[in-house]
C-alpha cells in the first residue's frame, strides 16, 4: 500500500502542480504585461480563460494584479494538499489545508522565479535565438533584476542582481516557505 501512496501522491503533485504553475504564470504575465502577441502567452490565455472568464464575473482585478488567476492557483494548491494529505492518511482538516495551500503558492512562485533567472543567465551565455521563450523570460524577470541592478556596482560589467535575487528566493524558501509547511503539517497531524 505504501507504493500506491507513493505513486499516487507524485500524481497529484504534478497534474495540480502544472496546473497552478499555468495559472500562476497567467497571473505573472498580466501583472508584468507581457506582450500579448507573444505564441506562449497566447497559448496560456487559451488554456485558462475557460476558467478565469467565469470567475472575473464577481472577481474583479486590482490594480495590474489578476485576483482570479491568484484564486485559481490557490485553489488548485488548496486542492492538491487535501488530496495529499487524504493519501498521506491524515484528515484534510480546513486550516492545515489554506496554509498548506498558501505555502505550496508561496513555494511555487518563488521556485518559478529562480528557474526563470537561471534560464536568463544560460540565456545571457549562450544567445537566445528568436524563440518566444526569449522576451517572455526577460520580461518575467526584469522587475525583479532591475531594482537591484540600478542600486548595485557593475564590477568588470558582471551583472550580479541574479545571484542576489535567487539568493533571496532560497533564503525565503528556507526562512518563510518551509516554516508555513511545518506549522501545516503540524496542524494535519
Amino acid at each position: 500500500m505504501p507504493y500506491l501512496g507513493q505513486a499516487a501522491s507524485l500524481l497529484i503533485e504534478v497534474i495540480f502542480g502544472a496546473l497552478a504553475l499555468v495559472f500562476l504564470l497567467r497571473l505573472l504575465v498580466q501583472w508584468v504585461g507581457v506582450n500579448f502577441h507573444n505564441p506562449i502567452c497566447q497559448g496560456l490565455y487559451r488554456f485558462t480563460n475557460p476558467v478565469l472568464m467565469p470567475l472575473r464575473r464577481w472577481i474583479k482585478a486590482w490594480r495590474r494584479i489578476d485576483l482570479a488567476a491568484a484564486l485559481a492557483t490557490l485553489g488548485i494548491l488548496w486542492v492538491k494538499a487535501a488530496l495529499v494529505l487524504a493519501v498521506a492518511g491524515f484528515a484534510p482538516k480546513p486550516a492545515a489545508v489554506a496554509l498548506l495551500g498558501v505555502a505550496e503558492t508561496l513555494a511555487l512562485a518563488l521556485m518559478l522565479y529562480f528557474w526563470l533567472i537561471l534560464i536568463r543567465v544560460l540565456m545571457s551565455w549562450v544567445g537566445g535565438g528568436h524563440h518566444p521563450l526569449v522576451p517572455l523570460v526577460l520580461q518575467l524577470t526584469e522587475p525583479l533584476l532591475r531594482p537591484l541592478r540600478r542600486r548595485l556596482p557593475a564590477p568588470g560589467g558582471l551583472d550580479l542582481s541574479p545571484m542576489l535575487v535567487t539568493l533571496g528566493i532560497l533564503l525565503l524558501r528556507i526562512l518563510l516557505v518551509a516554516p508555513l509547511l511545518d506549522l501545516a503539517v503540524s496542524l494535519a497531524a
